[in-house]
């Protein structure tokens, strides 16, 4: 790809959108008869939330009018006592009685988790504060950032995401107090007073940067300044070597107030907005890096400052705008490299079981996530059934996608439905209202991605085989996609900007406004690619091409964090050897842990741990697992915990369909011998998927 800046996904020409819509007609057959006008906004009726909390608790008045962040970096911020720490890159940081703590973790580490421990090494408040128990409140947030104000300190803090240095501006002459928990062993100033370095008993050194001359003193364990106004930076020494504080010391003056994300198809800029004299200093994470593109000259890659991280080494980096650059992914309806002719006939007999069981008037799922993965399920067999040429069963298949997804979008079943919240500004749930474990939290905005994917796959399958249908409810099914995908209120101003999707870390976080010691966390990578997969689909299938773009590049990088964070691979870096050693995936995945347990079963069960990274099963399933050492590392690993029992064999299915990649025969033989499967798939979809490995 070119190195210049990403071109915005919504600035795109309209001609470009009809030579994209042309030739996707040409190529896959999608359907020429839906009109390309602009989508017309549609809102779920306003629902009263009893469980949601208040947001203007922690928001400034300018902020609570419009849809707010509630998946962000920040949330804990935001949520009871706004008190929790969150990982602020290479920092924790915690706002607690008008103080900001900052931390640089050191990990607990077992063959089981690895967590960041939360020290407050520096807590920075102001000196005699008439009301020390006021609450921060949140002035500003980007992509790439967060402002706190303690209103009665005069402080007001930049908290920006890779960051070496801590930094915040004092107003009104204010005197400013630091305490730590480890004694002060030194406080010394050069000759100007805007540089102090502070030695602590636990090794650590920090270095204070002023902008002005400050004139600090301390006791043993606080520092105390006469009245000063202006702006602060702190940052650890990560290294005694000379040569670190001096680049430290090189690019103190130039500091972000905020940073902010521009997409673009298969990229993505980062742009900070800085203040102060010079070159701007960064931290990148290892995806960061590999990332980076290699033509753009305007940073430099500093690879002496390192700093340590839940994520793997953060290197430092020059420059106040970076451009990420990711391969292309294909996004395709059916299987990318086709099908062994000589299985079709074997497959069809399976799919005409499959849709034989497919009846509405049974289905006793109400649930907006089991629901969605009954429809989901539905629409995979008319897309095999497109692909091995067998019509005969497409008719139902669409039959029942409309009787399963109209209720939902029409507001006619009645044990749910979907409502717009207008207190934070997204969908939420008929059993959400008053519920915070109904539809496991979605009505707190708990795994929307995961749960509104599955809808858009039924939804764009649905519109690809019937366009006047998918014309009808274009408007529904876009105020479903738009509430995870949205790029902020010029394209919809009633949804918050990609709700669920990390600009910074590059993946999901599904945990909603639910306050977590260890911040936001995220389960399963693949039905997160699942729902920016089939928002790509849903592009396809209405001839969206800034819809195509925005949702396969969220895809590739959802795919890239995976296959970095979740995936274990034998020769991994990032994490401590004693896990490595035991796990070949994670379970969940904090902001600031690594859990080998799921939400919903043991460590031991293996099993279950690879298939929730890789159901739903699909033609972008083989992007994913593309490396095949690691997928024969990981299916051994699962193989050792996989029930002898019949009535587990759900899970078994997506062990076999990794083993299929390198040893088909042996999965295929073992595929037909499963008598159950999992709910988000079907016998049919397995060998589709184990007859297209070539």
């Amino acid at each position: 790809m070119g190195a210049g800046p990403p071109k915005p996904l919504y600035s795109m020409k309209m001609v470009t959108l009809l030579l994209f819509y042309a030739f996707s007609v040409f190529v896959q057959g999608y359907n020429a008869e839906l009109t390309l006008h602009q989508n017309t906004q549609f809102l779920f009726p306003q629902g009263k939330s009893l469980v949601l909390p208040e947001p203007s608790d922690y928001f400034s008045s300018q902020l609570v009018s419009t849809p707010l962040p509630t998946n962000s970096f920040f949330q804990n911020f935001v949520l009871k006592n706004g008190d929790q720490p969150e990982y602020i890159q290479p920092y924790l940081i915690r706002s607690a009685n008008s103080s900001i703590s900052i931390s640089y973790p050191s990990q607990n580490i077992t063959s089981d988790f690895i967590e960041q421990i939360f020290r407050p090494d520096l807590t920075i408040s102001a000196s005699n504060n008439p009301k020390p128990n006021q609450r921060h409140v949140i002035s500003s947030y980007s992509d790439l950032s967060v402002t706190l104000n303690l209103p009665s300190s005069n402080l007001r803090f930049f908290l920006v995401r890779g960051s070496p240095y801590l930094t915040f501006a004092v107003n009104g002459n204010t005197s400013i107090s630091i305490s730590t928990v480890d004694p002060i062993r030194k406080l010394s100033c050069d000759s100007s007073f805007t540089k102090y370095t502070i030695r602590l008993r636990n090794r650590q050194k920090w270095i204070l940067y002023a902008s002005a001359p400050i004139h600090l003193t301390n006791n043993v364990s606080t520092i105390k300044s006469d009245g000063f106004s202006g702006v602060i930076r702190i940052a650890l020494l990560a290294d005694s070597d000379s040569q670190f504080e001096k680049i430290l010391d090189t690019y103190s003056s130039a500091y972000p107030v905020s940073g902010s994300a521009i997409l673009g198809s298969f990229a993505l800029k980062y742009k900070w907005d800085v203040k102060g004299a010079g070159k701007l200093l960064m931290l990148a994470h290892p995806l960061h890096c590999r990332l980076l593109s290699k033509a753009d000259a305007s940073v430099t890659v500093l690879e002496d400052v390192k700093y340590s991280s839940m994520d793997g080494e953060l290197v430092g980096v020059i420059g106040d705008t970076w451009d990420l650059e990711t391969e292309s992914i294909p996004v395709s309806w059916h299987s990318i490299k086709g099908l062994n002719k000589k299985s079709i006939p074997e497959i069809i007999r399976a799919l005409g079981n499959d849709v034989k069981t497919l009846n509405s008037s049974n289905i006793s799922a109400t649930s907006s996530y089991f629901y969605g993965k009954l429809v989901a399920r539905a629409a995979r067999l008319a897309l095999i059934a497109e692909e091995v040429s067998y019509p005969k069963v497409t008719p139902v298949v669409v039959q029942f996608l409309k009787d399963m997804i109209e209720p939902w979008l029409n507001g006619t079943f009645g044990a749910n439905g979907f409502f717009y919240d207008n207190k934070w500004g997204g969908l939420v749930t008929k059993h959400g209202l008053n519920d915070t474990t109904g539809d496991f939290g979605f009505g707190i905005y708990n795994d929307h991605h995961f749960h509104l994917g599955y809808y858009i796959y039924g939804i764009s399958v649905l519109t690809r085989f019937d366009p006047a249908w998918g014309k009808q409810y274009r408007s529904r099914a876009y105020s479903l996609v738009e509430d995870y995908t949205n790029l902020g209120p010029k394209k919809n101003q009633h949804y918050t900007r990609l709700r669920c999707f990390d600009l910074w870390k590059l993946h999901s976080w599904a945990a909603g406004l639910t306050e977590f010691p260890f911040g936001r966390n995220q389960e399963s990578t693949s039905e997160a690619i699942n729902a920016y997969y089939s928002a790509a689909l849903m592009g396809s299938a209405y001839g969206d091409a800034d819809l195509v773009s925005l949702g396969s590049t969220l895809t590739a990088f959802e795919i890239q964090s995976a296959q970095t964070w979740w995936h274990v691979k034998r020769d991994n870096k990032i994490y401590a050897p004693r896990f490595v050693k035991k796990n070949k995936v994670v379970g969940i995945l904090w902001s600031r842990k690594r859990d080998s347990i799921l939400w919903f079963a043991p460590a031991e069960r293996k099993d279950i741990r690879l298939g929730i990274q890789v159901l739903p099963i699909l033609p972008i399933t083989e992007v994913v697992f593309s490396d095949v050492d690691y997928v024969k590392e990981l299916v051994k690993w699962a193989f050792t915990s996989v029930p002898k029992n019949r009535t587990e064999e759900g899970w078994k299915g997506f062990v076999y369909a990794l083993e299929a990649i390198y040893k088909q025969k042996q999965a295929l033989k073992e595929v037909r011998d499963l008598s159950s499967h999992d709910d988000g798939n079907s016998l049919s979809n397995l060998l589709w998927w184990i007859h297209s490995r070539k």
